[in-house]
């Protein structure tokens, strides 16, 4: 009887106690909405009040407010991850935990079901300690789990080796102005600091005090979607991101890893109509900080996509609009399109929130950096003829290119967001695809450079395929594969090839035809075309190509894009070399599987590849070294400027040596060797490495100038091209045959040097003696100028 009475006294007494929690809270002001919390101003606190345990729901968190640096990569608006989440019971807590949705067994069989959940682990996010319980609801303090890193903005620091930053809870605090209540969504935000030590310039450039950085993460729990979305069936060919995850209910003959296309649900107001519009409109709203001219280019651009929603059959289907006044753009039920600030130009993206489950798209969001049009801006105003001759008020012609630009990107970033993958092979096909990355195609019109073509207008036919893929209404009768197969069988008779990001990439990429920042059909041709448009916009360029009263300076960093301005193009024509030609085939398709390009057109591709190597091409003329003097007071060399072995000098010999290194980086590539030596093994008539070598070393080693100063830029150009032949020779990723075929044009070279009185030559000769003695000791270090930013080109992937 005493111990019962004990019982019942202790449980009388928790009880109560448990009940008062809110109530001994002074002024809390209640937000209801898909979950019902209370702040408390007093503590600055949170309480959740969780009325559903086991229900799933998704958690993504954003952050809100960055640090203004594409190197650190810490955006305004940046987009996290975004789980599906529940809440457990266990004791006196309740632990938010994240299913592995990784694995999975769907079926109906409960137990198979749990066998899965059980073989793989799961995580929990977060454990709270129950305040409150009363009438099956439970409220915790969800204060600790908003004061976390969630983002990893200190992990960003470390690994980026910008410094050791922890985070500082007394400088942080809870943040109200976006903390808020909806029906099918909470929204959270807190005001972090980290306190730390910071390592290079990246920090001290872009915050006040780089000890205390703060900023803002945002938190979201959202209801997720009914069941009724369809899943679209992934397929290498359709330019569609996917979502992927193992199912072990899958019959044995049947692959167990699935894949399904990443896309909103779009649905017909009436599916027998030929045209009709949507139920759920896609709609994108435009931040309203982005300013005029560029704000009506974002929206017109963005706006293309409509166009190719139209094709199958839907009316205002897709929708461009400005972010209402009390709208808050990271709150999940706005797609929205961000201008934002860096204090160096980047990369724009676009990032969607997405559930695991099934692949739809909840949220769409794209990030554009601003200074990306000042770029295009002055890539302009280098190439065109005398811009500001007459006045400085000329802005037009610059502008009309650089809006143009933004309109294509606007278009780009958002592409990302409903679902489609780079399409870097679209440029051969009359730019069929806003999905690449366009390079501006500048032309000559009786001897001038005119840029009224620069970029195309309008949605591409490629993008008009990969919408018919993943959005259109496929008949309930109809065979979904019978279906999706006719829509890539037809784009391929129509001329459309895809080819995404890994094997489009300049380094040792093979893919010939598919590059980033590149034009035309044949990438040889058009690099014969660029060198010619760059040799005559240098030949015009002068003074006339910047405003009175700004330092030579500001024309030397205008001078930098138009002297590289064959850099992606001389690219795409190396990848020639070497290169082969496939697709992402799958059985039963008409498509070729791979072949490696024809000699021809290799030989071609070298042939022109060289001139990027000849002085011809890469001195400067004398008589533009003279807008060129030292950097004025106050506008000293950047990341975007000329860089100088020559002190304070201009450094014109410097700057051939740039260009000739970014060449051989991509032609010497051990990679695109190893390739050339495999294809000469199994056809003798291809061009094979051998023949590679001996053509580049009598192009440019064994070539001799009339000119001085053309036979100094010439000289330049051969000791980048020796370094990189014994680079290749020596090089830990080069394969044992490689090594052969390159030292033995090394000792070629070595018996073609004797006797030769050449200073050059005499240099070389010692240098390979060097090398022959000690290779442990060479290291490609040419002390040539470090090549200033180019991608984004009039951007930044």
């Amino acid at each position: 009887m005493l111990r019962f009475l004990s019982i019942f006294l202790v449980i009388s007494f928790y009880l109560p106690v448990q009940a008062q929690f809110l109530d001994k809270k002074e002024d809390l002001k209640k937000y209801e909405g898909y979950f019902n919390f209370y702040y408390s101003e007093k503590d600055d606190e949170i309480y959740l009040e969780v009325d559903s345990l086991e229900t799933e729901f998704l958690y993504n968190h954003f952050l809100s407010t960055g640090v203004g640096s594409n190197d650190i990569g810490l955006d305004r608006g940046q987009l996290g991850g975004a789980d599906v989440v529940k809440f457990q019971k266990a004791g006196n807590k309740l632990l938010l935990v994240q299913p592995n949705q990784n694995y999975r067994a769907i079926t109906d069989n409960e137990a198979e079901k749990a066998s899965v959940a059980e073989a793989f682990a799961k995580s929990v996010l977060f454990g709270f300690k129950i305040e409150e319980e009363k009438d099956g609801k439970y409220v915790i303090n969800f204060t600790p789990f908003l004061m976390q890193d969630t983002h990893g903005v200190a992990d960003r620091l470390k690994n980026g080796n910008f410094g050791a930053y922890k985070l500082e809870k007394d400088k942080s605090a809870l943040s109200l102005e976006r903390t808020k209540a909806f029906p099918e969504n909470v929204e959270f935000e807190a005001l972090l600091t980290f306190e730390g030590d910071p390592k290079g310039s990246a920090l001290r450039s872009v915050v006040p005090d780089a000890k205390n950085i703060s900023v803002t993460q945002h938190h979201s729990f959202v209801k997720l979607p009914d069941d009724n979305y369809k899943k679209r069936i992934f397929d290498p060919r359709s330019g569609a991101i996917f979502i992927s995850y193992y199912d072990y209910a899958s019959p044995v003959y049947e692959p167990i890893q699935k894949r399904y296309a990443v896309r909103y649900r779009l649905e017909k107001k009436n599916p027998e109509a030929a045209i009709s519009e949507a139920i759920k409109p896609i709609v994108y709203y435009l931040d309203p900080g982005t300013p005029e001219p560029v704000r009506s280019a974002l929206l017109e651009g963005a706006g293309w996509w409509d166009q190719a929603f139209q094709t199958i059959g839907y009316k205002n289907a897709f929708q461009v609009k400005m972010l209402p006044e009390a709208a808050d753009p990271l709150d999940v039920r706005y797609n929205v399109i961000q201008w934002v600030h860096r204090s160096t130009r980047g990369w724009s993206y676009g990032a969607s929130v997405v559930d695991p489950r099934t692949g739809e798209i909840i949220k769409g969001h794209v990030s554009l950096g601003s200074l990306r049009i000042r770029q295009d801006y002055m890539i302009a105003q280098a190439l065109l003829n005398k811009p500001f001759a007459e006045n400085d008020t000329a802005n037009k012609p610059m502008m009309d290119l650089a809006l143009s630009r933004i309109r294509q990107l606007s278009a780009h970033e958002v592409g990302h967001t409903i679902g489609f993958a780079h399409n870097f092979a679209a440029s051969p096909t009359q730019r069929a695809s806003v999905m690449d990355y366009p390079h501006p195609q500048f032309e000559l019109i009786n001897g001038e450079v005119s840029a009224a073509n620069a970029y195309a207008t309008g949605i591409g036919d490629w993008d008009k395929v990969t919408v018919s893929y993943s959005y259109a209404d496929i008949l309930e009768n109809e065979d979904e594969r019978t279906y999706l197969n006719t829509v890539l069988n037809d784009a391929r008779e129509a001329g459309h090839q895809f080819i995404s990001d890994s094997d489009a990439r300049a380094a040792g990429g093979a893919h010939a035809f598919a590059h980033l920042w590149d034009n035309g059909e044949n990438p040889a041709d058009e690099l014969e075309e660029v060198l010619k448009i760059r040799k005559t916009a240098i030949q015009n360029f002068s003074e006339d190509n910047f405003k009175k009263n700004e330092p030579f300076s500001v024309l030397e960093d205008v001078f930098v894009p138009l002297y590289f301005f064959h850099r992606y193009q001389t690219e795409a024509a190396i990848k020639v070399i070497g290169g082969l030609n496939y697709n992402y085939a799958v059985k039963g398709d008409q498509n070729l599987v791979v072949e490696p390009v024809t000699a021809k057109i290799q030989k071609q591709a070298l042939d022109i590849v060289l001139k990027t190597l000849s002085a011809e091409e890469l001195a400067i003329p004398k008589e533009k070294l003279k807008l060129f003097p030292p950097r004025a007071y106050g506008y000293g060399r950047d990341r975007e400027s000329f860089k100088s072995n020559a002190g304070v000098a201009f450094d014109a010999l410097g700057a051939a040596a740039t260009s000739a290194e970014m060449t051989l980086t991509f032609l010497f590539h051990p990679e695109r060797a190893e390739r050339l030596m495999q294809q000469n093994g199994l056809d003798s008539k291809m061009m094979g490495l051998e023949k590679m070598l001996e053509t580049v070393i009598s192009a440019t080693i064994k070539k001799e100038e009339k000119d001085d100063y053309l036979q100094n830029v010439q000289n330049t150009i051969k000791f980048v091209v020796f370094q990189h032949l014994l680079n290749l020779a020596i090089n830990k990723k080069a394969t044992p045959m490689v090594k052969a075929i390159t030292n033995a044009k090394i000792e070629d070279l070595q018996n073609w040097l004797r006797g030769k009185d050449d200073l050059v030559y005499q240099e070389m000769s010692r240098e390979i003696r060097d090398f022959r003695e000690h290779p442990e000791n060479f290291e490609l270090n040419l002390n040539i100028p470090k090549i200033p930013d180019g991608s984004p080109i009039g951007t930044f992937e």
